[in-house]
């Protein structure tokens, strides 16, 4: 059995690459180059850097496994990267690392893993993977605290079939303790938690770079429409937000919309801010069907704990209705539904509904 594993350079991709050889594999590490600087080097900030691509051809070393460095700037471009930029001209917050998973990353390592022969996909993302008579199931990991259920939720039966999450089982400490007793370099590297293609950390000064007009000034405006300010920027906003306004009124003022055709934003209380549900496209299952069952638990951010929920189709799109009203989520962002530890699917939102 042959197992292509894609290392990030990280720990969590090392010992994932370690448990199939461990298992029995003949194991072959990839990493995926998606952006370059101007040079066409890969980038020195960020993640996914050409630091974190020497550490994981070294750990390939350390366990005696051949490794390659696979070529996708152009597709990661197109697909992840231009999007991301008319998203946020659009008044929305992508989020890129789901895309790069919907679009890129998924279907580039699958299709090289039948390419090479290999009979299975391992990525070191903590999520797990189950099979039983009703088919392939998508779970939370172990560790609640690292989970990455969510930004794998696009993730179907023939690609479930052929994807293996071996740290998905394991704490945190757990991946960094075999990693030491295994000498491995990445033991204690920390995470990123950065956009691989922001080499700065700020998205922001990325945006002015890419896109000089994400950074046109515009208002600032309640929801009566009285001028409190101005900003710099639309980019800088995201539904939900409460710090970084850049007004001051009294009290706690949080953004209930962004308009991006007047480059406006808008500000309320918190209760001008709460949302009832949301509406949903793009929405897959990981079964391949809707649940039988509208009632759901659904994650809104990937950083909150998933909320009740009901699920009904609205046309080619889907309303999801809070059971209690929580803060708007952002158009952008993903919609995640669980039932318990189950990943049942998901999509991206584009509205908040309120009342």
């Amino acid at each position: 059995m042959r197992a292509l594993v894609a290392m990030s350079g990280g720990v969590d991709s090392s010992v994932a690459a370690a448990l199939m050889i461990e298992a029995g594999y003949d194991v072959v590490g990839v990493t995926l180059k998606q952006w370059v600087g101007a040079g066409g080097e890969m980038p020195t900030a960020g993640c996914c850097t050409v630091s974190d691509a020497e550490d994981a051809r070294r750990v390939a070393a350390q366990l005696d496994i051949p490794y390659y460095v696979l070529d996708y700037v152009e597709e990661f471009t197109a697909a992840v990267v231009e999007p991301f930029g008319t998203a946020y001209l659009a008044g929305r917050t992508p989020n890129p690392c789901i895309e790069c998973n919907r679009t890129v990353r998924f279907s580039a390592l699958l299709e090289r893993t039948t390419e090479l022969d290999a009979d299975v996909l391992v990525t070191g993302h903590h999520a797990r993977i189950s099979h039983d008579e009703t088919g392939w199931h998508l779970l939370r990991a172990v560790d609640g605290t690292k989970d990455q259920s969510y930004v794998l939720h696009m993730l179907g039966q023939e690609e479930l079939s052929r994807i293996r999450l071996p740290v998905g089982e394991m704490t945190k400490v757990e991946v960094r303790k075999r990693a030491a007793a295994m000498g491995l370099r990445t033991a204690s590297k920390p995470d990123s938690q950065d956009i691989c293609f922001v080499a700065s950390g700020d998205y922001r000064d990325f945006l002015a770079q890419q896109l000089p007009e994400t950074a046109l000034p515009g208002p600032v405006v309640d929801t009566a429409g009285t001028v409190l300010g101005e900003h710099d920027g639309i980019t800088g906003f995201t539904i939900g937000q409460r710090r970084g306004l850049g007004i001051a009124v009294g009290e706690a003022r949080y953004v209930v919309d962004v308009q991006p055709d007047e480059r406006r934003v808008v500000v309320g209380t918190y209760d001008e801010m709460l949302a009832d549900g949301c509406v949903v496209s793009g929405l897959s299952f990981v079964s391949g069907t809707p649940p039988d069952d509208p009632n759901v638990s659904v994650k809104i951010r990937y950083r909150t704990p998933a909320i009740a929920a009901t699920l009904q189709p609205l046309g080619d799109r889907w309303t999801v209705r809070f059971g209690e009203r929580q803060p708007a989520p952002a158009p952008g962002q993903a919609a995640v539904f669980y039932d318990g530890d189950r990943v049942l699917g998901g999509g991206t939102i584009e509205e908040v509904i309120r009342g």
